[in-house]
């Protein structure tokens, strides 16, 4: 199962081309991958009018949505993580990017993205498995 990141399903809807679009399209009419809940948000906020939104809803509400437990261990781990990374002198960009991670890892699921702060990420927190 395969965890896909904003990043890839933006680039996908705006019919971009990259090689992680390539492994996206292998799999985007099977039930083999999700997002999490704050990729269905942050699409969502990317809209640009209602229709737009409905639209988008519509879909992603028939794809498979993860949630991190609403436990304190797993936001402590993702915030750990972030810090752990500042310590080392790099900074990831967005929290939920964190979180993200924190949810692949969680659910055992690789992770999807376009986004060089998922690198970042798994460079110190082996546990997170890249596609």
């Amino acid at each position: 199962m395969v965890l896909v990141d904003t990043s890839v399903l933006i680039a996908w809807l705006r019919g971009h081309e990259h090689p992680k679009l390539s492994s996206f399209a292998e799999i985007a009419d099977t039930p083999l991958w999700g997002i999490s809940i704050l990729t269905y948000q942050e699409l969502l906020q990317g809209t640009r009018n209602q229709k737009e939104y409905a639209q988008l809803q519509d879909y992603l509400k028939t794809q498979k949505i993860y949630y991190l437990p609403q436990e304190l261990h797993f936001y402590d781990y993702a915030t750990d993580l972030y810090r752990a990374i500042r310590r080392r002198g790099e900074t990831i960009r967005s929290i939920a990017d964190t979180l993200i991670a924190v949810t692949a890892v969680y659910y055992g699921l690789e992770l999807l993205h376009h986004d060089k702060d998922f690198d970042t990420i798994a460079k110190y927190d082996r546990q997170l498995r890249i596609r």
